[in-house]
Formats: structure tokens, C-alpha cells, sequence
């Protein structure tokens, strides 16, 4: 009987030495930096690409801060396809990772895949661009850029440099003529710039002064901004004053063949461009470029940040903005060593 006895108090010691060191469940979090319940934290991140400077800033941020958090990273990139992103959150679910991140990369088509992800209890948090969703309880937190106000940014900006500089249209007409470089087709970030700079104008005291000639994606790579450039400059290369690029690289791109044109960038046109990269800074020192917009890609810490706090059960913002700021040429020399990407 001592020995029976014996036996059971011993079985009864592993088990509950084995329940000490348990996961427990993905709600629920540990002491340690990135312990969730004991473990530590896996989180499946699809990026979509590797199509600029901002970009790999972006995916290198993310790394960076998994890295210094003791957080597991499962890292996929989508090389621009929306299916392939769908494919890897669905291989994250099935991996039963603590908790999913992605870029998406176009607005719609993610309620399906994002519905399993809570039917399987993983939190999303959805970062840079934006989503729509029929039900938006199907993520739990947005962190990244306000596309809107950058658009928006880029007009003001050019209003009072035109002004300022006492600007006249080259075309001989009254208004001030404008290409746009637009980003990827149906992405959050392209439709947002293009609407705030589009809503500023229009509601700018001198709208009339300024009219969009042409407008076309450039896939936010530099090589189709220069092509697309290219196009825009052997109809109209005597009548544009304007160039506003959404991203820095078709910007860069498009110096390019403005340049190849006979033209001088920054002069003959104003250029003006969003994300805030080296490249373009370095564009603006050379006198080839006007402004640009920053859109900060840090987003790394305040996503790893956020993630810690959702596994541990706290309340986060629904959206989370990362700070931003506008760069003329005229700052470029003394901003650029500042720069970290």
C-alpha cells in the first residue's frame, strides 16, 4: 500500500510540474519579454514585396524589432500577389502561430482568409495600408501611415512653392499643368494619396490654377515610373510643370527620363514624391527634385510593441499612426545624414 501510495504522489508531482510549464492560450502572456503563457511568441508576417527603398526599410524594421523582442518571426513575401499572401496566412493558421501581421496589398478580398484566422483564435493586426472588410472585428489593430493626409500634404506643399516662387505654367496657359505617377492598382495607399491631393485642390482657393493632364499607375517601381514618364513627356513634354509621383522611386525613375528628354528635373519641372527615402534626398541636393512626403517605414517596434499587448489581453487603439513630416529640397543636405532609411 506505502508503495502504491508512493507511486500516485509522484505521478501527481509530474503533472503538475508539467501544467507549470505549459503554453496555456494565445490570450494569455508571461513575464518574460516574449513568452506568451510560458512559450515564446510566434507571429507570421506576409510582406508584400520588395518594390522600393521604402519598402525594404519597411521589412528590414519588422525583422529588426522581432529580433530585439525575442519574438519568433515566420516571414513570407508575396512578391506582389494578393493569392500568395491569402496562401501564407492560411499556412500560418495551420502552423497555429500566436498571432498574424500583414501588408496587404490590395483593399478587398481578405474576408474569407481573415475569418479563419479568428475561427482559429489568432489576432490579425493589419499594417501599413489599409483594408475593407465586411466585418471589422476581423482584426484586431492597424498600425502604419495616413495616406489621406500625405495627399493631402503634397498639395499644400506645391500650392506655396508655386506661389512662393513666383512659378508660370510653361504651356503659355493659365493653369499649371500636373502628372501624376499613381501607385498599385487597388491599394489603400494609392487610392488615399490620390484622394487627399485630389480633395485639397479642390477645395484650395486656387484650384483653377492647376489641372491634372495626365494620371497612371507606375506600380510604385522606378523602372515603370520611368517608362510611364517616358509616355507622359512624348505627348505633353513642353506643357508639364508638375510632377507628383506617389511613391520616391517612380520619382527617381522619372528624373530619368525627364533628363533623357533634354529637360531639367527640379526646374524645368517640380517634382514632388512620397515616402522620405535616402534616394530622393540625395535627388534634392543635386537639384533634381522639389519635396517630399514622408511615410515613415519604422513601423517594426510599435507593431512588435502592439502585439505584446494583445497577447497579453490589454485594450490597444484600432488604429495606430506612425509619426511623419514634409522635406523641401532646401533641408535635404542637413536632413539626409539624419536619415535612417
Amino acid at each position: 500500500m506505502k508503495k502504491i501510495l508512493a507511486m500516485l504522489l509522484a505521478v501527481m508531482m509530474m503533472v503538475v510540474a508539467a501544467g507549470c510549464g505549459g503554453g496555456g492560450d494565445k490570450a494569455s502572456s508571461g513575464s518574460g519579454a516574449a513568452s506568451s503563457g510560458g512559450k515564446k511568441i510566434t507571429m507570421g508576417f506576409s510582406q508584400i514585396g520588395a518594390e522600393s527603398e521604402w519598402r525594404t526599410a519597411n521589412t528590414e524594421s519588422v525583422k529588426k524589432a522581432a529580433e530585439e523582442a525575442g519574438i519568433e518571426l515566420q516571414f513570407s513575401d508575396a512578391q506582389q500577389k494578393q493569392e500568395n499572401q491569402i496562401k501564407a496566412i492560411r499556412s500560418f493558421i495551420a502552423q497555429g502561430v500566436d498571432i498574424i501581421a500583414f501588408v496587404p496589398i490590395v483593399e478587398t478580398g481578405w474576408d474569407t482568409v481573415l475569418k479563419e484566422a479568428k475561427d482559429a483564435k489568432i489576432p490579425v493586426i493589419v499594417v501599413d495600408r489599409d483594408v475593407k472588410l465586411a466585418d471589422d472585428s476581423l482584426y484586431v489593430a492597424k498600425i502604419g501611415t495616413d495616406s489621406l493626409t500625405e495627399g493631402k500634404n503634397v498639395f499644400k506643399w506645391i500650392d506655396e512653392y508655386m506661389t512662393k516662387e513666383n512659378k508660370k505654367p510653361r504651356g503659355g496657359t493659365d493653369q499649371f499643368q500636373v502628372v501624376v505617377l499613381e501607385g498599385t492598382v487597388g491599394s489603400s495607399v494609392a487610392n488615399g494619396r490620390q484622394k487627399g491631393f485630389k480633395d485639397e485642390m479642390a477645395a484650395s482657393p486656387n484650384a483653377a490654377k492647376y489641372n491634372i493632364l495626365a494620371s497612371q499607375t507606375g506600380e510604385f517601381t522606378r523602372q515603370k515610373g520611368q517608362e510611364v514618364m517616358e509616355s507622359f513627356l512624348k505627348s505633353d513634354r513642353d506643357k508639364i510643370d508638375i510632377l507628383f509621383a506617389h511613391n520616391d522611386d517612380m520619382a527617381l525613375g522619372a528624373i530619368q527620363a525627364i533628363e533623357a528628354a533634354g529637360l531639367k528635373p527640379g526646374k524645368d519641372i517640380t517634382i514632388i514624391s512620397i515616402d522620405g527615402v535616402k534616394g530622393i534626398f540625395q535627388a534634392m541636393i543635386e537639384g533634381k527634385a522639389n519635396c517630399t512626403v514622408e511615410c515613415n517605414p519604422l513601423q517594426g517596434p510599435v507593431l512588435m510593441e502592439t502585439a505584446k499587448k494583445i497577447l497579453n489581453g490589454e485594450k490597444v487603439e484600432k488604429m495606430v499612426y506612425v509619426p511623419e513630416g514634409v522635406f523641401p529640397a532646401d533641408v535635404a543636405e542637413k536632413t539626409l545624414p539624419e536619415r535612417k532609411y
